[in-house]
């Protein structure tokens, strides 16, 4: 027998008009922590779907070897009977059962056919000390945070006796502290014996824990680096992952930043299920043409809330305040309103918010203006047609044409869909909220790009970001906000990521 748990041989899979993977070959030895990496649409995510069982035996070639013994996985729960149990991006939780529900579902604890309660909780109450878990069994899964969420469905993986663990971009919405937390339960279960395959676009988290690096691309295996040595390193991984050197991740841009075109003042609205509770206080920011201004805080800061709340009063109940579009009020009641007066909004939230995931790249991109392309009472479709086409050139959308239909697309690819989408309205002030949350890092850079293109043309950026040195590295001015307040403004040559924390962590009244 050899150190190999798992051996993933000439593994192909295709869909319709695309090969996902090609001939992929990935092997993870016992006990350690496997990082795949990969631009987003590499293969990654496909091809821990067909080691799992989501996409079934029989739905792609290749060969399975787990434990030295050939896997024909019909389905998830076969999979997971050998001891394989994947934790994808999207948390699988059902919000109104407790706790100790969500770890047990499906593997419920029975006596003589009845749920035997004592057991499923005395049993979640260990798996929850061996996480490191706060929240209590007996707590619905709604009233628990993102990073509590995430150590649920880790005991809930532990629950079924897992020999290899999956997780699929487990930090992605999870603040710094939380994301630490998760990688040293990691680092702890490796010296338990526990085996882990890490798919992540955050580098420097690979770095810290992984002992090989498999990096995919286009469907195909580059290389697998080694820890030993020191031959993992950020420009290894990177030029694996794009097929090129990254020398500058955040793009330099030529700044003309004239008059203030967007401005909110004394902007408060409250929450809109707590009464009293502002989820925005007072704000007043302003944004000028060509300028990119950040706003940095942690999360439950009101960061998203106040964006949305801007953009058409989507959240929250309007107290007081005024926006204002080159020193003149307007006003703004809805989304259509919004729309009118030159805003866009791209939510943090691409699936729920931002795309309608089951049509084309052409109809998602065309319904944003649909006025532009009228032609008498209907659309003229070769203009539709020539205008998404030129979007999707200019955005590097990669599809095979503009009738793939979007759920089919790599997380970075819909959200170049959602960018184009608000680009064709052609508006003068942009909210991006998170926009490359959960994407790799070539695609970051290609959005970065594009946000420097529509600055040198005179439009205003509004970016939300958990990622401090995101903002430092693309941002003009950044604001610091903290329980619904503006705490700090700062030109982004005198800030730094202490700084913004510092003033990202203080209470309204408090000294600075």
């Amino acid at each position: 027998m050899t150190n190999t748990i798992l051996q993933m041989r000439g593994i192909i899979k295709e869909f319709p008009g695309v090969r996902a993977l090609n001939n992929v070959e990935f092997n993870v030895e016992k006990g350690e922590i496997h990082a795949l990496v990969g631009e987003n649409g590499a293969g990654k995510s496909t091809l821990m779907k067909v080691l799992s069982g989501v996409h079934p035996f029989g739905s792609y070639q290749g060969e399975i070897v787990f434990e030295d013994h050939v896997c024909q996985f019909k389905n998830i729960n076969e999979s997971e009977a050998e001891g394989i149990v994947i934790i994808h991006q999207e948390l699988a939780l059902i919000p109104d059962l407790s706790v100790a529900e969500n770890v047990f579902l499906g593997n419920e604890r029975v006596k003589r056919g009845i749920i035997d309660w004592h057991e499923t909780t005395t049993e979640t109450n260990k798996l929850l000390a061996q996480v490191g878990m706060r929240a209590k069994s007996s707590d619905l899964v709604r009233h628990i945070g993102v990073g509590q969420q995430q150590l649920v469905e880790i005991a809930k993986a532990l629950s079924k006796k897992v020999k290899l663990l999956i997780l699929d971009e487990p930090t992605a919405a999870l603040n710094e502290a939380e994301s630490e937390n998760l990688l040293n339960l990691l680092l702890e279960f490796k010296k338990q014996g526990l085996t882990s395959i890490l798919i992540s676009h955050k580098l420097k988290e690979v770095m810290k824990v992984a002992d090989h690096v498999t990096v995919l691309r286009d469907g195909q295996t580059i290389e697998t680096i080694s820890a030993k040595d020191g031959e993992i390193t950020e420009d290894r991984i990177i030029k694996g992952m794009v097929g090129r050197d990254l020398v500058n991740l955040y793009p330099k841009r030529n700044t003309k930043i004239s008059d203030v075109m967007f401005e909110i003042e004394n902007w408060t609205v409250e929450h809109p299920q707590v009464p009293d509770k502002k989820v925005a206080d007072n704000v007043t920011l302003k944004v000028r043409r060509g300028e990119v201004v950040g706003i940095a805080g942690l999360m439950g800061a009101g960061r998203t809330e106040l964006a949305m709340s801007i953009f058409g009063r989507m959240y929250g109940k309007y107290v007081s305040g005024t926006v204002k579009k080159e020193g003149k009020e307007i006003i703004i009641k809805s989304v259509d309103d919004a729309i009118k007066h030159g805003l866009a909004y791209v939510s943090e939230d691409r699936k729920e918010y931002g795309l309608i995931l089951q049509d084309n790249i052409k109809r998602n991109i065309s319904l944003s203006s649909l006025k532009k392309l009228l032609k008498k009472i209907t659309i003229d479709e070769p203009k539709e047609i020539h205008v998404v086409e030129e979007i999707k050139a200019k955005l590097n959308i990669k599809a095979p044409h503009i009738n793939q239909d979007v759920v089919n697309l790599s997380g970075g690819n819909q959200q170049k869909v959602v960018l184009g989408k608000w680009i064709f309205t052609d508006p003068d002030m942009l909210i991006l909220d998170e926009p490359t949350r959960g994407i790799d890092i070539g695609a970051k850079n290609e959005i970065y790009k594009i946000m420097n293109e529509l600055a040198e043309k005179g439009k205003c950026i509004l970016v939300i970001s958990s990622e401090l040195p995101e903002l430092l590295g693309t941002c003009d001015r950044i604001y610091t906000l903290s329980n619904g307040c503006i705490t700090g403004e700062f030109p982004t040559n005198q800030a730094t990521q202490e700084k913004l924390m510092t003033y990202m962590t203080y209470n309204k009244g408090e000294e600075k």
